[in-house]
């Protein structure tokens, strides 16, 4: 995998689709993450915007993330512009007893329904089949996020399970889409 670097922040891009990069967040996407976090289109599925200590703990870890795991969810840049539209890649998540390998994503609103989640969230389907070498993937989606289910289902996720998830305004019923490494 050849790997570009994001002129703006000297860093590698991770993941290169048609239309897109992806690479690891740094300090200075702290607004991008803010514009995308703080925004309650966006976060209607978690139903529950961040403040601004919200938002630089979960950049502080997704920089954990790539330390100890060597993934995390990455600023996803428009090509030609360096604009950051999103965020999205593989994190490993608690699901019952047993701990997943998930791809997730977070686009700002003004970048929905242009086809990026999907390309993107196959890049990291690909990327955690031919680079992690994981048996299977995962998705993580609440069961009214009706165009995260649409995704899932377009990079060939099936439902595995159906289970209650715990978070700020209490249970919420997800479902566990799953795909399986055939290479």
């Amino acid at each position: 995998m050849k790997l570009r670097r994001n002129r703006l922040e000297n860093k590698a891009f991770i993941l290169e689709t048609e239309r897109l990069y992806a690479r690891e967040l740094v300090q200075n996407d702290f607004q991008d993450l803010a514009d995308i976090l703080q925004d309650e289109r966006v976060m209607y599925a978690y139903e529950h915007t961040f403040n601004d200590q919200d938002t630089q703990n979960w950049l502080v870890r997704q920089q954990s993330r790539y330390q100890e795991n060597g993934f995390g969810l990455w600023a996803i840049l428009l090509k030609g512009t360096d604009t950051v539209i999103g965020q999205a890649g593989l994190t490993m998540q608690q699901v019952g007893n047993r701990e997943v390998l998930e791809i997730g994503y977070l686009f700002k609103h003004d970048f929905w329904n242009k086809g990026y989640a999907t390309e993107m969230a196959d890049a990291c389907r690909k990327y955690a089949f031919n680079i992690l070498k994981a048996p299977e993937v995962y998705s993580i989606i609440k069961d009214d996020n009706i165009a995260s289910q649409k995704v899932a289902m377009r990079i060939g996720m099936h439902i595995e399970e159906e289970f209650i998830k715990q978070y700020y305004n209490g249970d919420m019923v997800h479902y566990l889409y799953k795909v399986e490494n055939k290479l």
